[in-house]
Parts: structure tokens; sequence; C-alpha cells
């Protein structure tokens, strides 16, 4: 599978996230045909066509991208905090209540 493929298949699935929702780097890799590429995910969300809702990719344990990702510190979470999503204290997503699964 070459790059834009793989960026085609990455692109689908995140604009099928619900608001409210978030998924990590390493389970679109997964669904999009590469389980081990989650970099290539965040290169993909870098790349992203405007109108996409890459703020609701996340890491793994919840960790949001760094702040350049989106515009500046605490971007992302913004973002987030408007669809409901909610936070543990260390400012990660609660990953329980938000973790888009299947």
């Amino acid at each position: 599978m070459d790059s834009r493929t793989f960026y085609q298949r990455v692109y689908r699935i995140v604009s099928e996230i619900p608001a409210g929702s978030v998924m990590t780097y390493g389970q679109i890799a997964f669904y999009a045909g590469k389980p081990r590429a989650a970099r290539f995910v965040g290169r993909a969300m870098r790349l992203a066509p405007p109108g996409l809702p890459c703020h609701r990719v996340v890491g793994k344990n919840g960790a949001l991208a760094p702040a350049e990702a989106f515009g500046g510190p605490g971007a992302q979470r913004a973002l987030l905090e408007r669809e409901g999503i909610a936070f543990l204290p260390g400012g990660r997503v609660n990953m329980k209540k938000h973790w888009l699964q299947g």
C-alpha cells in the first residue's frame, strides 16, 4: 500500500470519529491496515485537509498532541472540551469515557 492510499484510509477513519469520542494513533493505523504505523498517522494528521476532526486523535494513554499541532498550547484541549470530552487531573483525556473502540 502506498502512502497516498494509507493517508486516504486514515482520513476516512478520522472523518468518522463522532464528536465526544477519541481514537488513538495506533488504533487508526491498525484499522487503516498498517498496525505498526502510528507515527505515520501523526504525519497524516499534520498534512490533513481542512475540516478533518484531527483534534479527536490522541496518544494511546490519552495524551494530547504537541501544542504547535493545533496552533498553540491548549488548543486541542479546548476543541475537545467543546465536544464534552472530560480530562483527568494530569491533563490526559479520560479514555474510559471517550475512547471509541471498534
